[in-house]
């Protein structure tokens, strides 16, 4: 099973991929999309919509997983965030690829063994469980290096159910 991660926001938006073979896990690729604040919304979109779209069309994953947004004290934040997830979502969909969200603590806990882990946690577990001689290149693809992870290890019903 191969799986793209995301883990969405507009300014930073953190992508991995695992593949799962006869019980192992190894990242395939990691990496960042950031775009300028000062950039229209729309072209940052189009970044993050282009950039999920031409993974698909080079890994040919098996699943999409992204990782719910956290709705903190900031509406426009959150406002930015769902619109991120929305270009992937929609990029998932053109290529016919399902997608399943987390929440961020079932990504840690799934990852860590504890959902209140913190991002050095998760991404020194990252690291070990992809044996990776390096650590990601950044927290966003950290994160969603997890979040692929987490899709990769759960059982086959709970992958269906979402």
């Amino acid at each position: 099973m191969r799986v793209l991660g995301i883990d969405p926001g507009t300014a930073a938006c953190g992508y991995g991929i695992v593949h799962e073979s006869d019980g192992r896990l190894r990242e395939v690729e990691h990496g960042c999309w950031r775009t300028p604040a000062g950039e229209r919304p729309e072209l940052r979109l189009k970044t993050i919509f282009d950039g999920v779209s031409g993974l698909i069309a080079l890994h040919v994953p098996d699943a999409v997983a992204l990782e719910e947004s956290f709705v903190g004290l900031d509406a426009r934040t959150a406002l930015s965030v769902g619109q991120a997830r929305g270009a992937v979502l929609v990029a998932a969909a053109a290529a016919g690829i399902g997608c399943t969200e987390y929440a961020p603590a079932r990504v840690k806990q799934a990852v860590c063994g504890y959902g209140r882990a913190d991002k050095e946690q998760v991404e020194r577990m990252v690291r070990a469980i992809l044996s990776m001689s390096d650590a990601p290149t950044s927290n966003h693809a950290a994160d969603a290096l997890a979040v692929a992870i987490c899709h990769a290890g759960a059982p086959p019903l709970l992958r269906l159910a979402g």
